[in-house]
């Protein structure tokens, strides 16, 4: 403990957890650690998510480095917010994007965008699948949340959101400089929309992303500033250009795994939809457990906290590990293995207190994104692209640094018509 942990994990990645837990007894739910000079509890498995997410042992507000909670979330969203405000704003995120109707109203729009990805890599298209994805999803989902603009221009903001989401995790890298500049611009979009549409020179479909923040009042009644309400809508479209990520992953989970490759498809082909095939959700799922995307997530004790004979007291930090979590042995079988039958015909995963690729614990009262099941619609469909017989996901590029956050197949994973062998068909 000589040397603080958080220099460990800058230098280690998504390593670190293991490492940590190479610390304490084997099955061991809590290690102690030293997080920025400050005494902290590691925790993982289904005991840690409880600990972590109980708000009269944990708080989140201020515990996330502010240089990475302003350029990913911005500066007073939601997720800087404990208790009753929490609850009252997180409200109309479930209103957003938790209902099963707000579901129903993008699963048309993912299958229109997803179909014209696959008729461009049947033409010959050279996007990878990463950036497809950013594409497709982020089209979708600012149609969704009831966006102005032309196809591109949706392209071109989803492209900006990705890039703050590529360049969080390195800060003072010129990647990080980008995203604080894409991060301005972002919120400067956003508030103008908001501004127009409580101007009514911009009208918001009802039941919108961009309705609903447009006029969300805090509990004292008082609209959010048109910043503030730019940076929530952001926060209910981001997440949806952000699965771009899990869609490289799948990606190269598809071309290691032909069999669930050919069951996919003929799932596909059999229910005449790319939208929630149950082996394409179970895929999906699978991927989202064991694919190296947020880490770890930071919290303040508020009180003293206990867990599997460890302790911290009040003031220190309680450090969830996702990643931990999600392949904890603990709490799966065979954690190591990439096994998406685990999944199948399991309709309640919110039920499954380990599985935490989206966050934890309840979803109207707690930290669990909302969004949960719009990221699995979006997934389940590129994986069902993905699998098309007539595509091929090429082997180059799918290795994956682990000491980059967040990370992704180095390539992207490189989607081509089959039989092109990634070449140009006229030119070699």
């Amino acid at each position: 403990m000589l040397i603080d942990d958080g220099l460990r994990f800058a230098a280690r990645g998504y390593d670190f957890s293991a490492s940590m837990w190479r610390r304490a007894r084997r099955g061991a739910r809590a290690v102690p650690m030293q997080l920025l000079w400050r005494e902290a509890l590691f925790v993982r498995g289904a005991d840690g998510v409880d600990v972590f997410y109980d708000d009269r042992l944990v708080a989140r507000h201020g515990a996330m480095p502010s240089i990475v909670q302003e350029t990913l979330f911005g500066h007073g969203s939601v997720h800087s917010l404990d208790g009753d405000d929490h609850r009252h704003r997180k409200a109309t995120f479930v209103d957003v994007a938790y209902e099963d109707a707000q579901v129903e109203r993008l699963t048309p729009l993912l299958e229109r965008e997803w179909q014209a990805e696959l008729a461009d890599w049947i033409a010959g298209g050279r996007r990878s699948a990463y950036d497809a994805a950013v594409g497709a999803l982020g089209r979708a989902i600012t149609t969704w949340a009831g966006l102005p603009g032309t196809a591109a221009a949706r392209t071109r903001w989803s492209a900006r959101l990705a890039q703050i989401v590529d360049g969080f995790g390195a800060p003072y890298s010129p990647a990080f400089l980008q995203a604080q500049l894409n991060r301005a611009w972002s919120d400067r979009h956003a508030a103008r929309l908001i501004e127009a549409v409580r101007a009514g020179s911009l009208s918001a479909p009802p039941g919108t992303a961009l309705a609903e923040w447009a006029w969300h009042t805090n509990r004292d009644g008082a609209l959010l500033t048109p910043h503030l309400a730019g940076v929530e809508l952001q926060n209910s479209i981001r997440p949806m250009v952000a699965v771009a990520r899990f869609v490289a992953f799948a990606a190269k989970r598809l071309r290691e795994q032909p069999e669930w490759r050919g069951r996919i498809a003929a799932e596909t082909g059999e229910r005449g939809s790319l939208v929630g095939g149950p082996l394409a959700l179970a895929f999906a799922q699978e991927v989202r457990r064991v694919s190296p995307f947020v880490p770890m997530l930071p919290g303040w004790a508020i009180a003293d906290v206990e867990l599997d004979g460890q302790r911290v007291g009040k003031g220190g930090r309680v450090v969830l590990d996702i990643l931990g979590s999600n392949t904890d042995d603990e709490s799966w079988a065979r954690p190591g293995d990439f096994d998406p039958e685990r999944f199948v015909g399991v309709d309640d995963y919110e039920a499954l207190r380990a599985f935490v690729p989206h966050g934890g614990a309840e979803v109207r009262t707690g930290h669990r994104c909302p969004g949960e099941k719009l990221a699995l619609a979006g997934l389940s469909a590129a994986i069902a692209v993905l699998s098309d017989p007539r595509l091929t996901v090429l082997p180059q590029g799918l290795s994956v640094n682990r000491r980059r956050l967040p990370t992704k197949p180095s390539s992207g994973a490189k989607v081509r018509a089959a039989g092109t062998g990634g070449r140009c068909p006229f030119h070699g």
